[in-house]
């Protein structure tokens, strides 16, 4: 299926020192098609004006834009209503509004917030801050040596003093899925909120956040092929309703006088200021281009792509992979290192080949140290990704050492 696609994305035309691009940086950011650059450009084109504060035709299609965009979100995460799509500049921003929103008024001395030692700092410091400040006790759960959070971990650090657990669907250092349905069910058995990151989920996988049962689930467009800087919050209903906005001033008012204000429903309490149309009218031909495709088959295309670079890179002496190999238990994400080349080396000399992968801690600091190394490599694959691109990393890594003087060992 991979090479009807490549057509689609300009920049993986590109070559890079003489070489084909091989991209394989996905799990920071996915390369955009024709189809959602094209949206933005639309929009700023014939659509461009301020949505819901304007009585002119303008404005008013501004408005229909960014909402049928909320819309298109809901269907596409299984989501129960509109009101239950907040729109944020990315996950970053998402976890932050739930840690002031909710954290900061709903959490409490002595209160518990769990999360897992494998969590994207935007997961990790928002908790932190929190916890400090309100005098609670944040816990970790550990991984076992696959990588994964075990249900001893579930059971044990989850109990009724937990008022809050945050984790990782698929980890986006070693692409391991977590088992997030027991942790959200453990979690309300012990009477807590469940937040789910899905950053590195919903863009490979379906995604039904009613079956789920998860409260919060955070996630960015600019990792399921919209621009950057749109991202969404999904909450329950009841949930939001009863949380304090994050943002003060324009569109999420309803009355101000001058010492006072009420505010607006939700999702608008949560979005003040001008928003960013032009992304979510990319965000919206993201989701129709991903459902043409269809979910399934993109995580059954990713499997196939990780498995086969598990083992090619799995012939190649000195080479460490981390986390499981048992592609059941794996997204399109996988780490590594060369023995005696630091990976910022190895990206480097990739690059050399046309091979673009990430190299360092990930935004991942606490997991590194639990794994005992500095930083690792990262390969993260798409739909778009093929097989003789694997071939084109393996041969480049075959050759990595050879650029460092370890000759042909």
């Amino acid at each position: 299926m991979n090479n009807r696609y490549i057509a689609d994305f300009p920049t993986l035309k590109e070559e890079v020192n003489g070489h084909r691009l091989v991209y394989l940086d996905s799990a920071a950011t996915t390369q955009k098609p024709v189809s959602v650059i094209e949206a933005g450009v639309a929009y700023y084109r014939t659509s461009n004006a301020n949505p819901h504060r304007g009585a002119y035709a303008l404005s008013m299609k501004a408005t229909e834009i960014y909402e049928n965009t909320r819309t298109a979100v809901k269907n596409f995460i299984g989501a129960g209503s509109d009101k239950e799509i907040i729109f944020t500049k990315n996950a970053t921003e998402a976890f932050n509004l739930l840690a002031y929103s909710y954290g900061m008024n709903f959490i409490g001395e002595g209160d518990e917030i769990v999360i897992s030692i494998a969590e994207h700092h935007s997961n990790l410091v928002p908790w932190q801050q929190v916890a400090k400040a309100k005098g609670a006790v944040l816990k970790y759960m550990y991984l076992d040596e696959e990588g994964i959070v075990p249900k001893e971990e579930i059971e044990g650090k989850i109990t009724n003093r937990t008022k809050l657990v945050s984790v990782t669907q698929v980890s986006n250092v070693l692409g391991t899925i977590n088992p997030v349905r027991e942790i959200i069910q453990r979690a309300h058995r012990m009477g807590a909120v469940a937040v789910v990151d899905a950053a590195q989920s919903v863009p490979h996988q379906r995604m039904n956040v009613a079956d789920l049962d998860a409260d919060f689930v955070v996630f960015s467009g600019h990792k399921m092929l919209a621009p950057m800087g749109i991202g969404v919050l999904y909450g329950k209903e009841e949930l939001l309703e009863k949380m304090p906005p994050f943002l003060y001033g324009g569109d999420m008012i309803e009355y101000v006088s001058e010492q006072d204000a009420s505010f607006a429903e939700i999702p608008y309490k949560f979005e003040g200021g001008t928003q960013n149309v032009g992304g979510a009218a990319g965000l919206a031909a993201a989701i129709r281009y991903l459902d043409a495709i269809g979910m399934d088959e993109i995580e059954q295309a990713e499997k196939a792509l990780v498995g086969y670079a598990i083992e090619k890179l799995s012939r190649i002496p000195h080479i460490t992979i981390y986390g499981t190999r048992d592609i059941s238990k794996k997204a399109g994400i996988l780490s590594f290192n060369v023995e005696d080349v630091h990976p910022h080396d190895v990206a480097t000399i990739l690059d050399a080949y046309g091979v673009a992968i990430r190299a360092g801690h990930h935004c991942a600091e606490p997991l590194m140290r639990y794994m005992a190394v500095n930083a690792t490599c990262r390969a993260s694959f798409y739909f778009y990704n093929t097989k003789e691109d694997v071939d084109q990393l393996a041969e480049a890594l075959a050759n990595t050492r050879r650029w460092l003087g370890y000759g042909s060992e």
